[in-house]
């Protein structure tokens, strides 16, 4: 254990951890907004997230003809190709979650099937995406362009503000405003609480439930689709299991601020990001994906509401 490097590197983990949960927090909102209007856990957005990492590879080689050779770009050409890759992950996977919805989910659902019949859909639906990008990709990582060169806009108590972090905080945050004022002002997202809140009362009122919950999943991969682009441009870096140990880690901190709720899914995210952060810095690496699961492990033990404390059944988006 390595304690010195807490008090020595302790606003560079701070930041690190930060950009690391709000990717956490992105795909978790995936997780929370279907389980809060069909109480159920889409396992599925996970690979969502995986896609839309290679959405943005081939976005980026095939459309912008910008390969792992290339020299960083700046100015408006930057601009331009962060926003198509940004734009063009968040629209793929939009449409693969609710291609997931159309499939895994509505014939069962409309069929009066059990959650558990739901459940094996959902994961199902997972193995199959993982294994068909692993046969198109031939199980081989995959690197993504530099676009962006990682200048440092300086340092504060010793933090180096590296561009490709601040812009994922800042950005990050932004999109979770954005959600959270959509959710609780806009006519549909009234109609998204109105379903999570009870389906039997929203179908007597007039709201069109498959159309909600098709909202609510484009919406789930929308900001998944943001998540993996940030993930590409600071990691540089996929593979068709990528969504994995990600997906087991926003899962996680979606059920440590609330499951089915927005802004306990965003704290969670970050809570988690600083802790795995701090944990690798002491325990070293390898003890990542373990501190995920004890943390897994402890809430569901201790707190099971998650840190804004709604039981299950009250939970609300």
């Amino acid at each position: 254990m390595n304690f010195s490097v807490v008090t020595s590197e302790f606003w560079s983990l701070c930041l690190q951890g930060l950009a690391l949960g709000l990717i956490y927090s992105l795909i978790a909102l995936g997780y929370t907004m279907v389980y809060g209007v069909l109480r159920l856990i889409n396992f599925a957005n996970s690979e969502v997230f995986m896609i839309g990492t290679f959405a943005v590879l081939v976005v980026q080689v095939n459309l912008l003809h910008h390969d792992v050779t290339s020299q960083p770009i700046h100015g408006f050409a930057l601009a331009k190709a962060l926003i198509l890759s940004l734009f063009g992950a968040m629209i793929v996977c939009a449409l693969l979650a609710m291609l997931v919805e159309l499939v895994a989910y509505r014939r069962l659902r409309l069929h009066g099937s059990s959650r558990l019949a739901s459940l094996i859909s959902a994961i199902g639906t997972s193995i199959f995406l993982s294994e068909g990008m692993r046969n198109l990709t031939n199980s081989r990582p995959q690197t993504t362009p530099r676009l962006l060169e990682k200048t440092s806009l300086g340092t504060i108590w010793g933090a180096n503000l590296r561009i490709d972090t601040i812009i994922t905080i800042v950005a990050a945050i932004i999109i979770f405003l954005a959600l959270d004022q959509f959710v609780n002002r806009s006519r549909l997202g009234k109609a998204i609480r109105a379903v999570s809140m009870s389906e039997e009362n929203s179908r007597l009122m007039g709201i069109n439930l498959n159309k909600v919950i098709t909202l609510t999943f484009a919406i789930g991969g929308l900001t998944t689709g943001a998540a993996a682009f940030f993930y590409a441009t600071v990691y540089e870096n996929t593979i068709f299991n990528v969504g994995f140990n990600l997906g087991i880690a926003a899962f996680t901190a979606a059920v440590l601020g609330g499951i089915g709720n927005i802004r306990g899914a965003f704290y969670g995210g970050i809570a988690l990001g600083l802790l795995e952060q701090f944990a690798s810095a002491v325990l070293g690496s390898q003890w990542k994906a373990v501190t995920v699961f004890i943390v897994l492990v402890l809430v569901l033990l201790v707190k099971p509401s998650g840190i804004f404390g709604e039981a299950v059944q009250q939970t609300r988006t």
